[in-house]
């Protein structure tokens, strides 16, 4: 359980439900139905043994997360995962009525899983981990990288299409059109395509290719741009 303000509510409770789901407690010292329903919420929660947090917002000192969530009377209870609000209830509930709500965001076996599948990491796992969850990102992500390093280029990209794009999978499609250039090659290749980027679409491409192989970590990159708007303005 945490105490969670305006200034904490981003971090604490959005950011950390794409990975576990947040339950959300809108209260404030004066209400008695709060005060009822707090110690529920606590046991119930507690019980899950981490795969549900518990986030308690006094609405008193924190409006801002009050008027985000249009709330006009309290206990107001609300369920987030992956960054949405997923479910919620208003007004103090008994504990068998509370526990039915937790459970509802409990991991399926399945998800566990998917889960157990993408920390084994390798293409049979992987593949299963697709079986069960076709249209999982997370797993069509990690899928198509395994493939792509494997050199099975059009398998990988053809499930990158399914999904959003993301920085992830703009790298992932650099990489499969550089052919997997070796990342200690690449400011030698770099070097090389940097006289011929203003003129020729290809080396410029694959410049830019180069850069999402290095990714925005590297310290090279940042570098690299600014050569590159040089050599192009």
């Amino acid at each position: 359980m945490a105490d969670v303000t305006d200034a904490t509510f981003e971090t604490a409770v959005i950011e950390r439900s794409h990975q576990v789901p947040v339950v959300i407690d809108l209260w404030a010292e004066w209400c008695g139905p709060c005060k009822q329903l707090g110690p529920i919420l606590d046991r119930v929660i507690g019980d899950t043994n981490g795969q549900v947090e518990l986030a308690k917002v006094d609405v008193d000192a924190n409006p801002s997360v009050a008027q985000a969530f249009q709330v006009q009377s309290i206990p107001a209870v609300y369920a987030m995962k992956d960054g949405q609000v997923v479910d919620g209830f208003m007004g103090a509930q008994g504990e068998a009525q509370v526990r039915e709500f937790v459970e509802k965001l409990l991991p399926t076996v399945e998800q566990n899983e998917v889960e157990r599948l993408l920390e084994i990491g390798d293409v049979d796992s992987l593949n299963a981990a697709y079986a069960l969850e076709p249209n999982n990102p997370d797993v069509l992500t990690a899928l198509a990288a395994a493939l792509i390093d494997e050199g099975q280029v059009d398998q990988g990209l053809a499930l990158l299409d399914k999904i959003p794009e993301t920085p992830e999978t703009r790298r992932l499609r650099a990489v499969a059109r550089t052919s997997g250039e070796p990342v200690t090659d690449i400011d030698a290749t770099l070097t090389t395509l940097l006289a011929t980027v203003k003129n020729n679409d290809d080396d410029r491409q694959k410049f830019v290719d180069l850069l999402e192989v290095l990714g925005a970590d590297d310290p090279r990159t940042a570098e690299w741009r600014r050569k590159l708007s040089t050599a192009l303005f």
